[in-house]
């Protein structure tokens, strides 16, 4: 079969580049298909022993052959094939007279034409020769352009010295007898400072053979490291190198015999005391041995390393910092909560016991309140900490802040004013509502106590689309989110309060008006959902919050008006659960829900005991665990092997927070459900119904 890429034979270098360049989306496309009279003049540029170029194509795409190279310089690697313009940017402003003129059919030749050009000695003035002529096709048209050059420096340069010729002569004359004449002088003195170089530097300085075997050292070797010159010559390197260091100077020295320098080496030798010093060098290799120079930099490694150990302490103490605030804040709101708590039962034990049963609702309605207050707080702090247990949902902020409007209305009171702008086609989020209505009921509390003469909440819903620039300002990935803004007119911040309201306990309120949870609840609410808060204030100013929540890609439900909720339904006959959890009072009340409602109810505190029942032949319509269980296995694990003997086991975890570990990073398994401790009975009830399914 005919070579199509023939016309390229004989072309030498130019021709194998033209071979090795990708032509795919280039204009003039691939070789084999490039008209006759294309290839025939590029064979005659590639064949001929004089400096030729071929620019083709109305871009005129430029084409050179292997005399021609020099001229190119640092263009070689891309010139075949480019742009006239593009190759010769530098010269085009004086070339493209001249090919408009060729082009036009006024070809002309030129004689010494000076010409300042980048070629492979640099940029340099230099003398040409040369003429440019059209090449037409076979309907007559201009197709290209035949450059035939001829580098006329050499001559131009000797006849303009030429007249200067014998001064120049006399003087190199004069001076090659002086140079003669201290040649010797100079030997003398260089070899002399590069003695004392290597005599009285204080840098370690080696030369040694690739496997190691030393052959010259300098006196500096004695101060830092106690060895003479003639212990080490003719020892090995590597016998004084540190043994946790050996490997890494193995490799050193490898990829110095591959010819590689090392700029940075560091690694430790034996001072002949026994001890260690950390030496850093800079090694090249050379045709026969390595040349080294080190620098003991001992005292500055041991600083840096005190400097890092310091850091950490300093870490470790900030984070006992936090710990004790932290313990602090919880230990004074749990105390009051549990005292609220404990005295309350006190008192409905004393009531009983005294027959007077007309106050025991208050106490009941007290405790009750103050143990809704424990659960929001450690819903806060898993809130803060990131390990609550969310509930995302397809979720329409707009639907939701509006379900709010009148609430918030009512806390914030007359004296402020709340503005809702919500925009169109706000896209839906992945969020658990309840925390969002959480988050943004504290923001406008928040802006409510900053405003105590009265002023404005402005809540405003957008969509947002942050670029690399943007998100890498708010410290989150870039793409599309939802905002939710809440701007109020109050009092404001100064910057170094600005900076510490996200963290837990701190409060700007007064001493006990305030647990300062609540814009941390919001951040780790923020993060944990996949997005971000950032706020910004100035004193006098006001506040604005900015909460961004990522964009949600599927569509939100519809709310059903008529859908109410009711008392659960009682169990079918026979229906059974299986309650695992190691705290007897949880095992109590959800054993009791069940009771009530008609299940079968088993227990185990355990996990190894859970598993028992899992894998026998009793009937289990659902299982009630606890995530955190003894025994080995955690309620995760548990229920997943009894999934494996009951495919079609259902289960509900009830927990205090959800560990990514345990839970799959929130994604349960189809058939699994969680719900939060504490729980109010009538919830659990009605779960459980709704995942039995009914009667």
């Amino acid at each position: 079969m005919t070579d199509p890429l023939a016309f390229l034979a004989g072309g030498g270098e130019a021709a194998r580049m033209i071979r090795a360049r990708d032509w795919s989306g280039h204009p003039l496309g691939p070789p084999e298909t490039w008209p006759a009279e294309f290839r025939a003049a590029l064979s005659l540029v590639l064949n001929s022993p004089e400096s030729m170029i071929l620019a083709w194509g109305p871009d005129l795409h430029f084409f050179f052959n292997d005399t021609y190279v020099p001229l190119l310089g640092p263009r070689l690697p891309w010139a075949m094939g480019a742009r006239f313009d593009e190759v010769w940017a530098d010269g085009w402003a004086q070339a493209k007279p001249i090919i408009d003129a060729a082009m036009d059919g006024r070809p002309e030749r030129f004689t010494d034409l000076p010409w300042r050009l980048d070629s492979d000695r640099g940029a340099r003035e230099t003398w040409w020769t040369f003429s440019y002529s059209r090449v037409l096709d076979a309907d007559g048209k201009v197709a290209g352009l035949f450059i035939l050059t001829n580098e006329t420096t050499g001559r131009v340069l000797s006849d303009a010295a030429l007249t200067d010729s014998q001064a120049r002569l006399e003087t190199a004359l004069a001076e090659l007898r002086d140079l003669n004449a201290s040649l010797a002088r100079q030997v003398e003195e260089r070899t002399a400072d590069r003695n004392a170089l290597w005599t009285l530097s204080s840098d370690m300085m080696l030369r040694c053979l690739f496997d190691g075997t030393i052959t010259a050292v300098n006196p500096a070797w004695t101060e830092v490291l106690g060895w003479r010159a003639d212990e080490l010559v003719g020892t090995n390197l590597i016998d004084f190198v540190h043994p946790d260091d050996l490997g890494r100077t193995a490799e050193g020295g490898r990829q110095l015999a591959e010819g590689r320098s090392q700029a940075r080496f560091d690694n430790r030798y034996r001072h002949r005391d026994g001890s260690y010093r950390w030496i850093t060098w800079a090694a090249r290799p050379g045709e026969t041995v390595i040349n080294a120079v080190g620098r003991d930099f001992t005292a500055e490694r041991e600083r840096a390393d005190a400097l890092a150990a310091a850091e950490e302490a300093l870490r470790q103490s900030q984070k006992m910092e936090a710990v004790g605030q932290l313990t602090g804040g919880i230990a004074h709101d749990f105390n009051n909560l549990l005292a609220g708590i404990s005295g309350s039962l006190e008192l409905i034990q004393t009531r009983l016991a005294q027959g007077r049963l007309k106050d025991v609702d208050r106490y009941i309605n007290a405790a009750q309140g103050a143990s809704k207050r424990a659960a929001a707080l450690t819903h806060r702090l898993l809130a803060f900490s990131r390990r609550q247990t969310l509930d995302p949902k397809p979720t329409d902020v707009n639907r939701l802040v509006a379900g709010l409007e009148e609430l918030i209305r009512r806390t914030v009171g007359p004296a402020v004013t709340v503005d809702v702008i919500a925009a169109t086609g706000l896209w839906p989020a992945l969020v658990d509502p309840p925390q969002l209505e959480n988050a943004l009921l504290n923001l406008c509390i928040n802006a409510r106590d900053a405003m105590p003469e009265g002023g404005s909440i402005t809540i405003e819903t957008a969509n947002t689309a942050l670029d690399a620039r943007e998100a890498r300002q708010r410290d989150m990935p870039p793409g599309p989110y939802l905002l939710l803004r809440v701007t109020d007119t109050g009092t404001g911040m100064a910057p170094e309060i600005v900076g510490k309201v996200f963290e837990p306990f701190f409060t700007t309120k007064p001493l006990g008006q305030g647990t300062g949870l609540g814009l941390s609840m919001i951040y780790g609410f923020a993060q944990q959902s996949g997005g971000q808060v950032r706020i910004v204030s100035e004193l006098g100013r006001g506040t604005k919050v900015c909460l961004y929540l990522p964009r949600h890609g599927g569509t939100v439900a519809e709310e059903d008006p008529l859908a109410a909720a009711g008392a659960p339904a009682r169990a079918a006959p026979g229906e059974t659960v299986l309650v695992v959890d190691d705290e007897p009072t949880v095992r109590m009340l959800v054993t009791e829900v069940l009771e009530d409602l008609g299940y079968t109810a088993i227990e185990a505190a355990d996990s190894v005991a859970g598993l028992k029942v899992l894998q026998s032949d009793v009937r289990i319509d659902l299982l009630v665990s606890d995530v955190g269980l003894p025994g080995g296995m955690n309620g995760r694990q548990m229920a997943e092997a009894g999934r494996s003997t009951r495919p079609g086991l259902k289960v509900l975890f009830i927990t205090g927070y959800a560990e990514a570990a345990v839970l799959g990073n929130g994604q349960l398994d189809l058939g699994m459900q969680v719900i939060t401790k504490p729980f109010v009975v009538e919830v659990l009830g009605a779960r459980i119904r709704e995942m039995i399914g009914t009667a």
